[in-house]
């Protein structure tokens, strides 16, 4: 992808510790990632507006069911990543413990 410099200004605490996370060079990519996340929120923005226009909006026992999937699809590769390692003769650690009576979450 061709590149072109721009000038923008920054409050000059937040570029500081930016720059001090990323270290030289890093600063130009680290901000483009974040312009680029915060495209793709806005884009996710205006699908849901567009679903919910179709298709009534989101219940919360829709979004519930929504985070159980997301939590089972955490889990599940969780698991294959384990057995990757397993496989693969690498040391792993066990799998934290939950207290009685609470799940995962």
């Amino acid at each position: 992808m061709a590149t072109k410099k721009y000038t923008v200004t920054l409050p000059e605490e937040l570029a500081e510790a930016i720059r001090a996370e990323v270290g030289p060079g890093g600063f130009s990519r680290y901000v483009t990632h974040a312009i680029e996340r915060r495209r793709e929120q806005e884009r996710l923005g205006e699908a849901v507006e567009w679903w919910e226009e179709q298709y009534g909006e989101v219940t919360e026992a829709e979004l519930a069911e929504a985070e159980a999937e997301r939590r089972e699809i955490e889990r599940l590769h969780a698991e294959l990543a384990r057995a990757r390692r397993v496989a693969a003769g690498e040391p792993i650690e066990p799998a934290p413990r939950q207290p009685k009576g609470r799940e995962a979450a």
